[in-house]
């Protein structure tokens, strides 16, 4: 009879153990299961908030529109076999983009209409090799250079035209692209240091104008000194002069309302500068080592 109660007592305190272990262990998974369902409701709440930061921020959800005018070689251009648009002013603003946790959406332009779409809020950036002034910040803001460009002047192989004082004090016709830095330059009259309207002849892009250098249309061709050097290349008979006509300072266009896009893309592109990412884009496609 003793030995049929300890049994007895013996079993019960088993099954009480294996109770309270089955407790323990429903306890545990219960605990588990709401600190990860926690974990994934903060996740998910974090990950919401940094999309609704960023829909307000562009004006597409997710997108950043960049404003372009794909024939300006190496900051942007057409490749020959995918004719997927390239270049530098491409890469940087994937770059920034990808900082920014949006989706890099580029828009083929004429670079005359770039300003007023970003004022129209149709583009978020304009990005074409685009040169800061007085005159175009009154109508966007500018973010931080990222480039340094030079405006040089085309001419054919053994043209009268030797140097600058030579074409701004001649009757050359100087063709320009429409819009541009180059265009505003000589576009001046004489005594400010132009060639004045009646000598100017523009184009919708630098391509055309070369072009018509090489058929003998106008005399000279003033450009970015890096689109220069790919159209020489590629059109036997041209020359760079020596000399350049000015040097600039290139940054994206953003609206001037948009101050804080404004600020991001700043923040941006001062990380992107000190982490090597921008030198090493301008690098691939201007070699600092010929």
């Amino acid at each position: 009879m003793k030995k049929l109660l300890t049994r007895i007592v013996s079993f019960g305190l088993i099954l009480c153990m294996a109770g309270a272990m089955a407790a323990c262990s429903t306890k545990s998974t219960t605990t588990t299961e709401a600190a990860k369902s926690e974990s994934e409701t903060q996740a998910n709440a974090e990950s919401s908030s940094e999309t609704a930061a960023a829909a307000g921020l562009t004006s597409q959800s997710g997108k950043l529109v960049m404003a372009t005018n794909a024939f300006f070689p190496p900051y942007e251009y057409h490749d020959e076999a995918t004719n997927e648009i390239m270049g530098i002013d491409v890469e940087i603003a994937g770059a920034v983009a990808k900082k920014l946790g949006l989706e890099l959406v580029i828009e083929d332009t004429q670079f005359d209409s770039i300003i007023a779409g970003v004022q129209m809020k149709k583009y978020d950036i304009g990005m074409a090799g685009m040169t800061v002034t007085d005159e175009r910040k009154q109508a966007v803001n500018f973010t931080s250079t990222y480039a340094t460009g030079i405006q040089s002047i085309i001419v054919k192989e053994g043209s009268e035209i030797k140097d600058i004082d030579t074409l701004l004090s001649g009757s050359y016709k100087v063709g320009v692209q429409t819009g541009t830095t180059g265009d505003m330059y000589m576009s001046f009259p004489p005594e400010k240091g132009g060639v004045g309207e009646d000598r100017v002849v523009r184009y919708s892009n630098g391509n055309d104008a070369v072009l018509a250098l090489s058929t003998g249309k106008i005399d000279a061709v003033v450009i970015d000194n890096e689109p220069a050097k790919s159209y020489v290349a590629a059109n036997p008979g041209l020359v760079i002069l020596e000399t350049p006509f000015a040097v600039e300072d290139y940054a994206m266009c953003v609206n001037k309302d948009n101050t804080e896009l404004l600020d991001k893309i700043n923040q941006a592109l001062k990380e992107l500068t000190e982490d090597g990412t921008i030198p090493a884009i301008i690098e691939k496609y201007i070699p600092s080592k010929g």
